[in-house]
């Protein structure tokens, strides 16, 4: 792996970040007590050896995704944050302030794809051991745990079949343009003004005539489909680049509301589920389950997302629990000893004496009851989650950026409550300082 420039020489006459930025914000504590050295490690493993342009600093590439769900900014926003926050280029290893970005937006997005979940999962192993080496969480914390599952929906419209049909339309009209493949009949106008009356008529209560403007656009979308393999036949290149677009058409275009199995969503998320939890507010959420895993203690420094992981399938909650606890002993190191929450009746969990399942009488002792009564301590972490650090609505790609972006949430909500948590040991600190002053200065 070829090893990043050397810009020592050209940053002789900068300014150093250590003389602008106040060495005992919460932030530049943060960033002495990471392990960078283990980040490289795990983010270097998936750089190829050989000749080409160097890569980024891996330190620069962890603080940036660490950042990015911390404050839940975009992309974009982190990089216009990163040019005038003196503090960002600190935690992410730059020594004299930079007027300008030394990387591309889309190398965010590079990144993202190639570490995967396995090796960002090293983000949110670092976010529990500098909460352990601090002092935020104790190895008791790790030993009982409360388990849940939350939806994380994806960034799509929510679906409808006129919509789906028109958006299948749309999508063949532009591939066939751009391929150079002729069309007897593309039909954009007239499927536009069906997709826009179906919406109509249905709100207006005129069914018949809303089921009649439905069926156009299925007609319309199969005479498309038809014309387009009549045209390709023979030619294995256009075959090929037409080929995963034109199932999902035909998908849209025979699926009922009623049918059991997978069905199409979204155009350009084929992979989204619809789940029901049963929610007045909002009865169907199209995305995927997402699995979270929080002490059932309370630890000083708050209450740490130890284990996130998405489930794809909508499998029932029982069926994951014996995974996700593998998973976690295996991050944390630490063997589960309890293990608590209501929706896991009928799990998989090999040694069913660990699950204490709420409402559950027998061989309930007052430590294992007192410890249920926390099992509701995982629902605002759920929310923060949500609200705070980008797990309303996930806008990665396809299955991989769901199981990306449920890691990396909880590692922004981690280490949000770590520089919390140094806030806090400051403010202690210069006030015991003060309390040792004040008979001196009397």
């Amino acid at each position: 792996m070829s090893q990043p420039r050397d810009d020592r020489q050209d940053d002789l006459f900068r300014p150093s970040l250590e003389k602008i930025i106040n060495l005992c914000h919460p932030l530049v504590r943060l960033a002495t007590e990471i392990d960078w050295d283990f980040l490289a490690a795990r983010f270097s493993s998936v750089c190829r050896l050989g000749p080409g342009q160097p890569p980024l600093p891996t330190r620069l590439v962890a603080g940036l995704l660490i950042l990015k769900h911390m404050h839940n900014l975009s992309d974009e926003a982190l990089c216009d944050r990163w040019v005038e926050n003196p503090y960002f280029q600190y935690f992410c290893g730059e020594v004299v302030f930079r007027h300008e970005l030394p990387f591309d937006r889309s190398s965010l997005t590079r990144w993202r794809q190639r570490l995967g979940e396995a090796q960002i999962a090293a983000l949110l192993q670092e976010s529990l051991s500098v909460a352990h080496r601090t002092g935020a969480i104790e190895t008791k914390d790790l030993e009982r745990v409360v388990v849940d599952t939350t939806v994380q929906e994806k960034a799509i419209a929510h679906p409808s079949d006129a919509r789906l049909m028109h958006r299948a339309i749309e999508k063949l009209v532009d591939l066939a343009k751009r391929e150079g493949v002729e069309l007897r009949q593309s039909y954009l106008r007239v499927a536009k003004r069906a997709a826009i009356m179906v919406g109509r008529y249905t709100h207006a209560h005129q069914f018949k005539r809303a089921r009649r403007e439905l069926k156009f656009l299925r007609t319309r979308l199969g005479r498309i489909i038809r014309d387009i393999r009549r045209k390709i036949e023979g030619d294995p290149a256009l075959e090929d680049r037409f080929g995963p677009l034109l199932d999902l058409a035909h998908r849209v275009r025979h699926q009922e509301q009623r049918q059991r199995g997978p069905k199409v969503y979204s155009m350009h998320a084929p992979g989204v589920e619809c789940i029901g939890k049963g929610k007045a507010r909002a009865p169907y959420e199209f995305g995927c389950k997402v699995s979270i895993a929080t002490p059932a203690t309370a630890p000083k420094g708050g209450q740490f997302v130890l284990h996130a992981k998405a489930l794809h399938g909508n499998p029932y909650d029982g069926h994951t629990l014996g995974p996700v606890i593998a998973d976690l002993e295996k991050l944390t190191g630490v063997a589960a000893r309890r293990i608590h929450d209501k929706g896991y009746r009928g799990h998989n969990y090999p040694d069913r004496f660990k699950v204490w399942i709420s409402g559950q009488v027998r061989r309930v002792t007052k430590a294992i009851r007192r410890e249920m009564r926390r099992r509701a301590a995982v629902e605002p972490v759920i929310g923060h989650l949500k609200d705070d650090h980008r797990m309303r609505r996930n806008h990665l790609k396809g299955r991989d950026g769901d199981r990306i972006n449920a890691v990396l949430a909880a590692t922004g909500y981690n280490f949000s409550l770590l520089r919390h948590w140094f806030k806090e040991l400051l403010r202690v600190l210069l006030w015991i300082l003060c309390r040792r002053l004040q008979p001196h200065l009397a």
